[in-house]
């Protein structure tokens, strides 16, 4: 049993409010507590059982209750090296169940499942993971339609196989998640207007390629040529059209985000970006986008903040994937020992990235 503890380990209040913080299991509350009867200690967003508030004190650190006595709890994990908070596992088991489910279930049976309110999910779901439960179904029935629209029979097939109830609906819905029609997409891009231009940059050659909706390939390389081909593999169908002066106001935002003289960096007050992706994905690619420039974060790390603890090599693969060079700044993800691993654009453009930005964050 814990021991009798001192005022240095205690938290110097202990208010209504802290206990009200463990009862909505907020997991944005910044304290520890423990419990007398388990002698456990949690984070207030623990999914585990609510204990009795008279069995529980509070401590303003994870230290300061192992001082009193207390270990972690295995579910919340509040030691975690990086500081970062433990999605709750109630978040977890709901992606598990998204990701399995062909027809997106409701809400409240989602919520159910998890053994929560439906407006304490959705707010819980929403702070740990940065997507509605809403958005979430729909990036993975996206993801569905993309591996069925190839090997379907038709559009029409292809849409049911992913998960789209109605046709005309669903139509719309892929449209504008894929950023062309389903018929395009099937067709390697056939109808799509695809502008794009090559500028040189401190990493060589950059090409940029945007939809209606924004640029959707930043790709480096050694010479024009060998960037060419990238967009004409990745839309071979497409209409592409090289440059305009229209483009070219994009396409310099890029070079200055690349070179370090964008200003803050963030690639929202830069430019429209039409991001395609898996949820799993996205969820990584936002994780990145918090990184502050002159940062790195591990896979690991990144794999906790997106709630799947487990999913070190899924992180990595999704890094991987980027095609939005810099603008999702995959550069800053390494390994757990601090050094870089693989770079989809050459592991010498991945130091040179951490090294300028490394430099100007002085």
């Amino acid at each position: 049993m814990p021991m009798a503890m001192t005022t240095q380990t205690r938290m110097t209040q202990t208010s209504d409010e802290e206990w009200q913080a463990v009862e909505r299991r907020d997991s944005d509350a910044e304290f520890i507590y423990g419990v007398k009867t388990t002698g456990v200690y949690c984070r207030p967003g623990c999914s585990s059982r609510r204990p009795r508030r008279e069995n529980v004190e509070f401590f303003a650190t994870w230290a300061a209750a192992e001082r009193r006595g207390y270990r972690a709890c295995k579910k919340c994990r509040p030691k975690d090296a990086d500081g970062t908070r433990a999605v709750p596992e109630a978040i977890e088991r709901a992606c598990e169940i998204l990701a399995r489910s062909q027809m997106p279930p409701k809400l409240a049976d989602l919520a159910q499942a998890v053994d929560l309110s439906p407006f304490h999910f959705q707010r819980l779901f929403k702070r740990s993971l940065g997507i509605t439960p809403k958005a979430f179904a729909q990036a993975q029935r996206t993801q569905r339609l993309r591996e069925t629209l190839t090997a379907a029979p038709s559009v029409m097939q292809a849409l049911y196989r992913a998960g789209y109830g109605s046709t005309s609906r669903g139509y719309g819905n892929a449209k504008d998640a894929l950023g062309m029609t389903p018929a395009q997409y099937r067709q390697g891009g056939a109808g799509q207007v695809i502008r794009y231009a090559v500028a040189e940059c401190f990493l060589g050659f950059v090409l940029v390629a945007a939809t209606a909706r924004g640029v959707c390939l930043i790709e480096l390389g050694d010479s024009p040529g060998e960037l060419v081909q990238a967009i004409q593999k990745r839309f071979p169908q497409a209409d592409r059209r090289e440059d305009d002066s229209k483009f070219r106001d994009w396409v310099a935002k890029v070079v200055a985000l690349i070179d370090g003289s964008s200003g803050n960096g963030s690639k929202s007050s830069v430019l429209p970006l039409d991001i395609q992706g898996t949820a799993f994905q996205r969820i990584v690619w936002e994780a990145l986008c918090k990184v502050p420039a002159g940062e790195t974060v591990t896979y690991a790390q990144l794999a906790r903040k997106v709630g799947r603890p487990r999913a070190v090599r899924a992180a990595a693969a999704a890094c991987a994937a980027n095609q939005l060079a810099v603008a999702i700044p995959c550069h800053r993800a390494v390994r757990s020992d601090g050094r870089p691993s693989g770079y989809r654009w050459g592991l010498a453009r991945k130091e040179a990235l951490r090294a300028r930005e490394s430099n100007n964050s002085r």
